[in-house]
């Protein structure tokens, strides 16, 4: 990693660099074949403070990297009075995007204080700071004279070793750069970022005809193990590759909702989930994105693509609709719109014939709900595509993924050489579950294509081929891939395979390498070699149930087979979410049937499965990424060690269905709360200022359910360590949690020993815990339930009302939460609760 910009922030564990035993210092990216060192990246400046430029600078920052960031001085902004001072409202535009980056939602920094890592500055005053960065992004307005009169300035200031690269959407890379100095044009080409760039993974990197694939080599490499990008290689074509299929797919599905007549709701229902695309789905997302953008991307396509679909334009009511500058969200209101009533605020949807709002209706259309029952995408795909050609949805289906299929397979070679860039680019930039080609797969490339000819419809050559090959699929399984898979190359008419770069990993390839040691419905043990298994979840969102939690004890305690065949353990998936938590709807049920004996024992297994991981002889790591809630919590606080995704959604959601976390949970943040203040200030007693303000922040973490924005937060909440590195690629997790686990075992991993010497916080922090809650209550910040709950947190986090310093043990707090836990099960609120939130998927304020 690079040094810090500034001293006083430590952010250097944010990173890992797989394969690299110096995980903290900055070591050159290496390139093997021409063995001598890349281009190393340790700043990088950003020329425009745009949505885009002061996302991207946030994005670098998140990975500890000193950006700089710049932009236009303000027209009639005159020069500082006295030599060496500045004038702060030459800064004022690029100050205002840095502000704007700072305010957005979701989130641009991991942590609102990194953006001490980028220093501002403009174009007239300061391009000299470029002097000493080795990347520069520019990132101005799409306007070919803007970009080339900025560059030929940077051209004069750059070192000669300074990547340049433009993240431009629509203007050809080659172009850009034309009459500039050969050395200019060889570390010039293009990254394309999506936005917003922190969450989007895709990055779309343009070499030019002149560029160095050394240079490009090394900014492909940076941004896949630093930024956590996914990289896909395209062609200098419009709009590239993401955009240029997704453009199609929306202006397609446009045309098809009006010729069969839906609405826009209709449309949304159709193209979220059920697809396997974003819930936001069509236009809820351009409401997002902004109706002027996409305007802006289509135009880019309509001007300089002809293909074979070229007829597709944008409607005449969207152009109406930016005429009346109805945008979206960035101006309240677009294809839906909020709108205060009497009940509340309702959301409205436009009806696109007359282009006035409704309220928003539900679409009823059955096949949806039939869908709704099919757990698998692939399953489910079929299902809608094999329904009744009669049918409104089941007839938008049909035409609008055809057609999506046959204009993707006409775009190889124009925009991309293979169907796995085109795959990988829709599923990292447009968030789908599965790329086109992979979807056709999914759905039967021979009998769809069958069904083509047979309603006339036009069939890409390069399928064709593909059938004429003998191969009735554009993949298929491959344990020697490094992906797990084979795919259809066009060019040698035969199966290759689908490689990705070193480290690039996950479970189900593992799966298809070494396979399963054992499994159950609900987890399995998979074999990752150099004697590390791997315990991975798949209960539906990785709830825990009795399933996991038997499997998960039975697997670590002392004398299983596994302790014998492995030396360490992983805890991990490949789901989006490491696990929400226990199976509340199971808990319901019984506290329902009165089954309280019921209820007992499964606390008491939860724990029991908690303490085997914390005290089992052979090291455990999770490797927590998306959301990681209630007893995902606890499964990772209990491990020996964590190797987390950047992007993890971490916390105790227990308070907000009325319970506390009963699976050692309250535990570990009382004993991370005691250890905390005695490295402080060390005592024989439970008493001192450190650990009141411990204890404070532990309790505001459990009683008010916070949840982490991003792994730098759950690591300030206490839910990870110091010495749990965070993983800035999900792709690159399971190899580096694989590392690490191994990293534990060579150090010589002894399992800790079960506490019994814990000075309890005790009475006075009790009472001053409830003092709190009392006074939230008198000002009407919580409910009399809320009090009941907060009150049961305080004791448990507290070791009761006992004296300060009284030495407790750890098995002592876990049969207070159990109390506590069944305690709060019996209250009919809480019950009021689990029920909401079963069924709405919100918490119920009671």
């Amino acid at each position: 990693m690079p040094k810090l910009l500034s001293q006083d922030i430590d952010v250097a564990p944010i990173v890992t660099l797989s394969f690299s035993s110096d995980k903290m210092g900055a070591s050159p990216l290496h390139d093997a074949k021409r063995n001598s060192p890349m281009t190393q990246i340790n700043k990088v400046a950003v020329l425009g403070a745009g949505t885009m430029g002061s996302r991207i600078a946030a994005h670098l920052a998140n990975a500890g990297i000193p950006c700089v960031l710049l932009d236009i001085v303000p027209p009639n902004s005159s020069a500082a009075s006295k030599p060496g001072e500045r004038n702060p409202q030459r800064d004022q535009i690029v100050a205002a995007g840095l502000e704007g980056a700072k305010k957005s939602r979701p989130a641009a920094f991991f942590d609102a204080s990194l953006a001490r890592l980028i220093r501002i500055g403009n174009f007239e005053d300061d391009l000299n700071l470029l002097a000493d960065v080795d990347w520069i992004i520019e990132a101005v307005a799409e306007n070919l004279d803007i970009k080339r009169a900025l560059l030929k300035r940077v051209e004069a200031v750059r070192k000669p070793s300074a990547i340049i690269t433009t993240n431009t959407s629509g203007l050809p890379v080659g172009s850009i750069a034309e009459g500039f100095s050969e050395a200019f044009r060889r570390n010039w080409f293009g990254t394309h970022f999506f936005n917003p760039p922190r969450y989007m993974r895709l990055l779309e990197i343009i070499p030019a005809p002149e560029s160095d694939p050394a240079a490009v080599e090394a900014i492909s490499h940076f941004c896949d193990q630093h930024l956590g990008k996914s990289i896909v290689r395209a062609k200098d074509t419009p709009n590239f590759i993401a955009n240029r299929i997704g453009t199609f797919s929306v202006l397609n599905v446009m045309r098809v909702m009006r010729e069969l007549g839906l609405s826009i709701e209709d449309v949304d229902a159709l193209t979220g989930a059920t697809l396997g695309w974003p819930k936001s789905a069509t236009f809820r997302t351009i409401d997002m994105v902004g109706l002027d953008i996409l305007g802006h991307v289509v135009g880019n396509m309509t001007q300089n693509v002809h293909d074979e679909r070229s007829e597709l334009k944008l409607p005449d009511f969207y152009g109406q609709m930016l005429e009346r500058k109805w945008l979206g969200d960035k101006s309240k209101q677009g294809f839906y719109k909020k709108t205060k009533t009497e009940s509340g605020v309702e959301r409205f949807a436009l009806d696109w014939k007359t282009l006035e709002y409704h309220p928003r209706s539900k679409p009823r259309f059955q096949l949806l709900e039939m869908a709704k029952n099919v757990e698998s995408p692939k399953e489910r795909l079929k299902m809608i595509l094999g329904a009744d050609p009669r049918d409104k949805a089941a007839q938008f289906y049909w035409t609008t993924l055809s057609e999506l299929w046959t204009y993707a397979a006409n775009r190889i070679p124009e925009i991309s050489d293979s169907v796995v860039e085109i795959d990988r680019a829709m599923r990292t930039g447009f968030n789908w579950d599965m790329g086109p080609f992979e979807m056709w797969d999914a759905a039967g490339v021979p009998a769809t294509v069958e069904r083509m000819k047979k309603e006339g419809r036009p069939v890409a050559a390069n399928v064709v081929k593909l059938l004429a090959a003998g191969a009735a699929s554009w993949y298929r399984d491959d344990a020697h891939a490094s992906s797990g898979r084979s795919f259809f190359d066009l060019k040698t008419a035969s199966y290759q395979p689908a490689e990705v770069p070193e480290g690039v990993w996950s479970v189900a390839v593992a799966k298809k390498s070494s396979g399963v040691v054992k499994k159950n419905a609900s987890a399995s043990l998979v074999d990752l070699g150099d004697g590390v298994g791997c315990i991975e979840f798949h209960s539906k969102m990785n709830s825990l149930g009795a399933d996991i939690v038997q499997f998960v004890t039975q697997t670590l305690k002392p004398g299983s087979q596994a302790l014998g065949q492995f030396d360490a353990f992983v805890i991990t998936n490949d789901a989006q979410h490491f696990s929400v938590g226990a199976n509340i709807m199971l808990l319901l049920m019984a506290i329902q049937e009165g089954e309280w004996d019921e209820v007992d024992l499964a606390i008491r297994g939860f724990q029991a499965m908690t303490q085997t991981i914390k005290f089992c002889p052979k090291p455990v790591l999770t490797a927590p990424f998306g959301m990681c809630l209630g007893g995902g919590v606890e499964i990772s606080m209990h491990s020996a060690s964590r190797q987390p995704h950047a992007e993890l959604y971490m916390g105790f959601a227990e308070a907000g269905v009325g319970l506390l976390p009963g699976g050692g949970g309250c535990k570990e943040m009382v004993l991370r709360a005691v250890d905390a203040a005695a490295g402080i200030r060390p005592s024989g007693r439970g008493e001192s200022v450190e650990l009141m303000e411990a204890m404070k922040k532990a309790f505001e973490i459990v009683a008010m359910a916070k949840v982490s924005t991003s792994a730098l937060e759950a690591r300030n909440f206490g839910f990870l360590s110091d010495a749990d590195v965070i993983t800035m690629n999900r792709e690159r997790l399971l190899t580096d949690a694989k590392r690490r686990a191994l990293e534990l075992v060579a150090e010589g991993y002894t399992a800790p020993v079960m506490r019994t010497d814990i000075p309890a916080p005790g009475e006075s922090v009790f009472a001053t815990l409830k003092l709190g809650v009392h006074l939230m209550r008198q000002g009407e910040f919580i409910s009399d339930h809320e009090v009941k709950i907060g009150q049961k947190v305080a004791e448990v986090l507290c070791g009761g009302n006992v004296t300060p310093g009284t030495p407790i043990s750890e098995q002592y707090l876990l049969d207070l939460e159990r109390e506590a836990f069944k305690s709060l099960c019996g209250e009919k609120k809480t019950q009021e609760r689990i029920q909401y939130t079963l069924k709405t998927g919100k918490t119920l304020r009671n």
